[in-house]
């Protein structure tokens, strides 16, 4: 926990005297464990047999996490396995949630694991999707406009890297069910999202309208 905190203490002042369109690293633990759970879950839940977690990115998901401090969120992605408070999830899989990026409300952009290893954020997509978690979005601690605009910078970013065709917030996952990209086996597994919200994602969407991202199915 120490170089956990130190890590943390590091990059906040790092990021604190960076531009937003810097990213800094404090990754994750990404352990043997990790590792095989990730795999384990691409073979189970998308019947994907890989000899590493690597995605092919197709999309963006943003989120919010609903934790006040970049600490919390960060502690929450922090470890292997879920934690004893998700057992909604842990019936699923033992494998903790994450995402390859997570933005503080001052706008820093952090990330937490490499952008093509497999992050589970988002039902039935985490195969293709690269996930954008925003520290916040609760009533007393809405996301930032300068959260928003590192989201954009991110989203842009990505999409020079990577073939990106989508766009979309977690509220929308459930749209994809029957497209080409859902491959999630169990018809009873979902949960009801909310986040970021789609004023947010609409905005991120309208500055980066010249990107030409496919729209979200419509069921």
């Amino acid at each position: 926990m120490k170089k956990i905190g130190f890590i943390l203490l590091f990059a906040t002042l790092l990021g604190s005297c960076a531009s937003k369109k810097e990213i800094v690293d404090i990754p994750i633990i990404f352990d043997e464990q990790r590792e095989e759970l990730t795999k384990e879950y691409l073979a189970t839940r998308y019947g994907l047999e890989q000899d590493t977690p690597e995605i092919t990115p197709k999309m963006v998901v943003l989120h919010w996490t609903a934790i006040p401090s970049l600490k919390k969120s960060f502690e929450a992605f922090n470890r292997s396995t879920l934690p004893n408070w998700r057992p909604d999830l842990v019936n699923v899989s033992g494998l903790n949630v994450s995402s390859q990026f997570l933005v503080d409300q001052d706008g820093t952009i952090y990330r937490l694991m490499p952008e093509t290893t497999m992050a589970r954020h988002t039902i039935g997509l985490n195969h293709c999707a690269i996930g954008i978690e925003n520290v916040g979005g609760t009533e007393g601690l809405p996301l930032t406009k300068k959260q928003l605009k590192a989201n954009i910078f991110l989203v842009e970013y990505l999409a020079s890297k990577y073939d990106i065709e989508y766009v979309i917030g977690h509220q929308e996952y459930t749209q994809f069910e029957g497209h080409e990209l859902w491959l999630e086996v169990d018809d009873g597994y979902r949960t009801t999202k909310t986040d970021p919200g789609m004023d947010f994602v609409e905005k991120v969407r309208k500055a980066t309208k010249k990107l030409n991202f496919k729209p979200v199915p419509t069921k």
